[in-house]
């Protein structure tokens, strides 16, 4: 809302794309019509609606979890669990429900486009948001019923499935980050941003200044703001625009009363508030996205809360990763992966056939790469553009790289050709130093200390050895001709 919008491109319609919903309760509409969500009444923030999130998240079979009746909580205010999964997730991300993963994934990377298909959106001086404003003495965090939602988190997380809003001091560009938010009391929140984000940026420039940050945390936005507030954009692209030309409509924007941050004018619940330039409090334990808990002791800067939105009968989200693979890296894998592919061949890599970010390493830490080799050394080209690219830099630890006839989606496929096309002597490059997460469970407390936040990378050639490609012994894996008529052959048995 503060910089020119870039030039719209019209949607293409033959991937069978179409955006059926505009915000949360759109998007439950749909979800209840697919009979794809369970209510759930009188489950209990303090462990109940953390344990049914953990038991849903780890299978495409469950359906979304909608817990009401929170004891000790209004009737109406309620919280949503495991939207990424069966025929919803397609639906999330607009496509038909018989697309398969890969295919979610390619067509979503056809839709996907921050620098060429966007739309700015629209000022409006009211929504459904601020049906319930509470400002003052009146600001109560503890109204909302926010779960523990691991036995080990070191409180209760009010923003799993939530995003921030920030703006640039220098340049007055908006910025729409996910970053966890732990509630302290009933006015007070800390969120977690690492660093290199745009959302940490953009808070140290205001400490430079020895000023207060104003910040605006939706906590029940619509799932595609949700989706390209978690993904990799460039700074100097708003992620508003990209939902509105994703969309093919633009966003409905309102402004906070305090801080003057545009937000959803449909969102759910909206908090609204100044971080502290100075005044660092503990944050975590949390149970994150590696499936393992943050270190104790982390501390985070303070936000004082000015105000709280809510639409009768609001809808928390919630979106807590857990242990792997889950709901979270679910979601990441379609998404991150069509955005890897893009960025490598972005780079001129050539004949890039599939990228798959697997779900048993949170879609960071394990990364397959097929291609139709080329030339000698196109192998190993590919892996180090993949694991330093813009999207693959962060937090990578292994890409394999292999032949076109692996399925890179597919774990004991990918697995299979590491074990008998790769030499562990020869196939393998090693990258020290490079940029990694204050997440990882490897960094000791004197490498967080020091601030070395890095880790090591491992790329493997699992690729046919381009010199021996005639010799090689052919795999007995079926050819698609052949698949697809054992298929048609025998459907029960597929």
């Amino acid at each position: 809302m503060t910089k020119p919008a870039l030039p719209s491109v019209a949607l293409a319609n033959d991937s069978g794309f179409s955006l059926d919903y505009d915000d949360l309760r759109g998007w439950l509409a749909e979800a209840e019509r697919l009979g794809e969500v369970k209510a759930v009444t009188g489950a209990g923030w303090q462990e109940e609606i953390g344990m049914a999130a953990e038991l849903v998240s780890h299978s495409d079979k469950t359906p979304a979890l909608l817990f009401d009746e929170v004891p000790g909580f209004p009737k109406g205010f309620r919280v949503l669990v495991n939207i990424f999964g069966g025929r919803r997730r397609n639906m999330t991300l607009g496509f038909p429900a018989h697309f398969n993963k890969l295919e979610l994934s390619e067509s979503f990377a056809g839709v996907f486009s921050p620098r060429e298909r966007v739309m700015a959106p629209v000022e409006v001086a009211d929504g459904p948001v601020f049906e319930n404003v509470l400002e003052g003495d009146k600001v109560d965090l503890d109204i909302i019923p926010t779960p523990k939602w691991h036995e080990g988190d070191g409180g209760r997380y009010i923003g799993t499935g939530s995003y921030n809003v920030t703006r640039d001091p220098d340049s007055g560009a908006i910025n729409v980050g996910c970053y966890r938010i732990m509630q302290h009391d009933k006015t007070s929140v800390t969120y977690n941003a690492g660093p290199g984000k745009h959302g940490r940026q953009h808070h140290e420039k205001y400490i430079a200044r020895g000023e207060e940050m104003p910040v605006v945390m939706v906590l029940g936005g619509d799932p595609m703001t949700f989706l390209c507030a978690g993904s990799e954009i460039p700074a100097d692209v708003c992620e508003y625009d990209v939902v509105g030309g994703i969309r093919g409509r633009p966003l409905k924007l309102v402004r906070g009363r305090h801080t003057g941050l545009p937000f959803p004018a449909d969102a759910e619940i909206v908090i609204e508030g100044f971080v502290d330039p100075k005044a660092v409090v503990p944050e975590g334990p949390f149970g994150d996205w590696t499936g393992t808990y943050t270190e104790a002791g982390r501390k985070r800067p303070l936000t004082r809360i000015t105000a709280i939105y809510h639409r009768n009968d609001p809808i928390l989200l919630g979106f807590p990763p857990q242990t792997l693979p889950d709901e979270y890296s679910r979601f990441r894998a379609v998404t991150r992966s069509a955005m890897l592919k893009k960025n490598i061949q972005a780079a001129g890599v050539p004949d890039v056939k599939g990228v798959w970010c697997h779900e048993v390493g949170g879609t960071r830490m394990l990364t397959a790469v097929s291609i139709k080799q080329r030339y000698p050394g196109h192998a190993r080209q590919a892996g180090h553009i993949a694991c330093q690219c813009h999207v693959g830099a962060y937090s990578g630890k292994w890409v394999i790289v292999v032949d076109d006839d692996i399925d890179v989606s597919n774990l004991e496929e990918l697995i299979w050709a590491a074990l008998t096309r790769a030499d562990p002597a020869t196939s393998i490059d090693l990258i020290k130093n490079a940029w990694s997460s204050p997440s990882d469970p490897l960094l000791t407390a004197a490498r967080r200390k020091s601030g070395d936040v890095t880790n090591s990378r491992m790329i493997i050639d699992a690729c046919i050895p381009f010199h021996a490609r005639d010799e090689f012994p052919p795999s007995t894996k079926l050819s698609p001709d052949v698949l697809r008529r054992a298929r048609e052959r025998f459907p029960d048995l597929a």
